[in-house]
């Protein structure tokens, strides 16, 4: 029987891996196709522009900057564009002056990347310029003569892969962030309840699993802060999505609270934790003061989109620094005391992402008599 139930839970896990497999495929499906496109318009450009049969560093500059500039900055993907032709220009004179050879692969990395730093490079384009030397070298010496053609391929690679990402096909920067943003703000909701569900019961080892969801959202907040950059980037670099600019600038104001907000409610966790442990009594408005904040969350996502709907953020979070404030004139232990601040501390991270000012912020917790049409 044991062995019947291992062999139903093994399938359907598999079947779920499946089906995340195949989503992710679908998701990155556009992308992959215009790596492909890219590496081919820049190997087709390469042979009939500079009349290389061979173009090998066309579509492998086209693949490394497209890859770049989907999932990082574009300073980046500009550096990576001039120390890939600077790499391979400088071996090509090099390699027919001093030949190939250990000796010689040694000099010529090491004045590649002298060069790349002495210009202001960053880490990116001393490494390029490095990596393209090295493959000249070992790999394609050159054999009839001082030629850039190769350094021309590598750069007609890196401008068809920017024209590509930047012009004719850039990312939607909104749903970019809108995707990411969605993990961070289910799982902190999540970890909230978790957490007020195991004040509830008492539950140690729930205590616990709540604490490690938490943890775990900081790869989720990384990867939502690092699609704000790229989503700013490209609404200034694309021409066609100038218009996002508004809706991200709603999105990156609110990205740094969210995140403290993030590092108040591992905070609480790790306090309620301890409260659980050491046996300190904590009344249940607390857990219930918690759950106010959960609505705020959750009302966080649906405001992101409708920045008029702020209120719905606004009154838990208010009503949770009130209510876990109420607690204190019931018991003065240390653990609810600690639990209480992250609580509001939380609450006021919540009002400051929908716009609110700090001092603001602070007087409606404090129970100050700021309507909420003022934000």
């Amino acid at each position: 029987m044991r062995s019947r139930l291992f062999i139903e839970e093994a399938a359907e896990r598999s079947r779920d891996d499946f089906r995340a497999r195949i989503a992710r495929l679908r998701r990155l499906g556009p992308t992959l196709l215009m790596g492909a496109i890219g590496a081919g318009l820049a190997w087709l450009l390469a042979t009939k522009v500079v009349g290389d049969k061979g173009a090998f560093f066309a579509p492998v500059a086209a693949i490394i900057t497209l890859g770049l500039t989907v999932g990082s900055r574009l300073n980046r993907a500009i550096e990576l564009s001039i120390g890939v032709p600077l790499g391979i220009a400088l071996a090509d004179v090099l390699v027919l002056e001093v030949g190939s050879g250990t000796a010689q692969l040694i000099g010529i990395v090491f004045f590649a990347m002298s060069l790349a730093v002495f210009l202001g490079g960053g880490p990116l384009l001393v490494t390029q310029a490095a990596v393209s030397a090295i493959l000249v070298v070992t790999l394609q010496p050159p054999t009839n003569g001082l030629s850039f053609a190769r350094a021309a391929d590598a750069l007609i690679g890196c401008g068809v892969a920017l024209i590509l990402n930047f012009l004719v096909a850039p990312i939607d920067p909104v749903a970019l962030v809108r995707r990411e943003a969605d993990p961070v703000l289910r799982e902190l909701a999540g970890g909230l309840d978790d957490i007020a569900t195991a004040l509830d019961e008492r539950d140690r080892q729930q205590a616990f699993a709540a604490l490690r969801r938490v943890r775990d959202i900081d790869a989720y907040t990384q990867r939502f802060l690092e699609s704000l950059t790229i989503g700013r980037e490209t609404a200034s670099a694309a021409p066609q999505r100038r218009s996002d600019r508004g809706p991200l600038a709603v999105y990156s104001e609110a990205g740094g609270q969210i995140d403290l907000a993030v590092r108040n409610v591992r905070v609480l966790a790790r306090a309620a934790v301890r409260a659980i442990e050491i046996g300190d009594r904590v009344p249940p408005e607390v857990a219930g003061a918690i759950r106010e904040l959960r609505e705020a969350v959750q009302s966080l996502e649906p405001w992101l989109d409708d920045p008029e709907r702020s209120a719905a953020v606004i009154e838990p979070a208010v009503r949770a620094a009130r209510h876990a404030s109420a607690v204190l004139e019931q018991t003065t232990n240390l653990s609810v005391s600690v639990i209480v601040g992250q609580v509001r501390s939380t609450a006021v991270d919540l009002l400051r992402s929908v716009g609110m000012a700090p001092e603001d912020a602070r007087a409606r917790i404090r129970g100050g008599p700021q309507p909420i049409a003022d934000v």
